[in-house]
């Protein structure tokens, strides 16, 4: 099916919401893992988000060329016609963009969008994320409350992080306390009150509960997915709306348990990022595929008695997408806690 428009990228977001399960969303930095994360969505019967950073971005660029801009472009022009062959629907979003990232990504793509809305046609990306987490809290807002009017006039989503997620993904590192990383709901409040709940254009929230990027073993990190549900609770009462008003995105979820991802859906996760997984599962069986074919593919020998099928470069790409797929199946699976396309379950 075609890319969702931004119609029915709010209304996903808002099933998801009301059938109480998130989106899988999975990093991408090539064709074949933009194929694999189709193929695994489809196979999983879950709609989803496909997702990019300025690395990926870099990569699909030229990796010597570092044009993010035109990667990203790229990126979602491939994606947006291969995913017209599949019977699910997609959103293109944007990940973690610093401050120093704006001017080189994320804002000559809204240009880009604003030049497609003014000829009549839809924005190219359904949301971009302003990763303000390195900066202080209310210059983070300030930057997020001067990027949500230019989403809203291209009917696009702001993803916003409020609070510290540990670890680093694609240069985004984070380098101080612990405590850092459980957003309390005094940094909340002064979002809400500079972007409103939705009336000055939506956004959604990556506020933090312990979350780390990267691998770690399941309670080697302090997950509080309970203080989700603390934080809906006090911003609904201050400001008298219905429960779990804000839409929420869990970030560094590698190695949580499925208790721990119930929880954080159960609190107003929409939204679930997966990205070092993924990694792995596509390495992995490339390297598995490299050393069971040790003799076709590793192994020197004169150039006369190499088997063209064995040096194929498609050949451990098939076998890195076809794990990448059955990672896909079981996260789309494990992110839904009702079946609303959301994911298997």
């Amino acid at each position: 099916m075609p890319v969702a428009t931004p119609d029915q990228y709010a209304e996903m977001l808002d099933r998801a919401k009301a059938g109480g399960f998130a989106y899988p969303a999975f990093n991408v930095s090539s064709s074949q893992t933009i194929n694999s994360v189709l193929q695994g969505l489809t196979e999983a019967g879950s709609d989803g988000i496909i997702q990019v950073t300025t690395g990926g971005a870099d990569y699909f660029a030229g990796h010597t060329v570092k044009a993010r801009a035109t990667g990203a472009l790229a990126f979602a022009r491939f994606a947006t016609e291969v995913a017209k062959n599949y019977p699910i629907t997609v959103a293109l979003h944007t990940d973690h963009c610093p401050k120093d990232a704006l001017a080189g990504f994320v804002e000559p793509l809204i240009a880009a969008s604003e030049e497609e809305v003014k000829a009549g046609r839809n924005p190219i990306f359904q949301s971009h994320m302003w990763d303000g987490s390195a900066v202080p809290l209310a210059e983070n807002i300030e930057i997020a409350k001067d990027l949500l009017p230019r989403m809203k006039n291209i009917n696009a989503i702001l993803e916003v992080e409020i609070g510290v997620v540990g670890g680093e993904e694609d240069g985004v590192q984070h380098e101080g306390s612990n405590d850092a990383l459980y957003t309390t709901f005094a940094d909340v409040d002064q979002a809400v009150q500079a972007l409103g709940l939705g009336e000055q254009g939506r956004y959604i929230a990556a506020l933090t509960f312990g979350n780390v990027h990267g691998v770690y073993k399941p309670g080697g990190v302090k997950l509080r997915p309970e203080l989700l549900g603390e934080i809906q609770a006090e911003v609904a009462a201050k400001y008298n709306t219905g429960a779990k008003p804000l839409d929420l995105v869990f970030h560094g979820g590698s190695g949580s348990t499925d208790e721990e991802i119930a929880l954080a859906v159960a609190n107003g996760v929409i939204k679930m990022n997966i990205d070092t997984d993924t990694q792995y599962a596509y390495t992995r069986a490339i390297a598995d595929y490299m050393f069971k074919n040790y003799d076709g593919v590793l192994k020197l020998r004169p150039v006369e008695e190499l088997i063209p099928h064995d040096v194929d470069e498609r050949c451990p790409s098939r076998t890195a997408g076809a794990s990448l797929v059955s990672h896909g199946v079981l996260s789309a699976g494990r992110t839904a806690v009702s079946d609303g396309r959301g994911g298997s379950g």
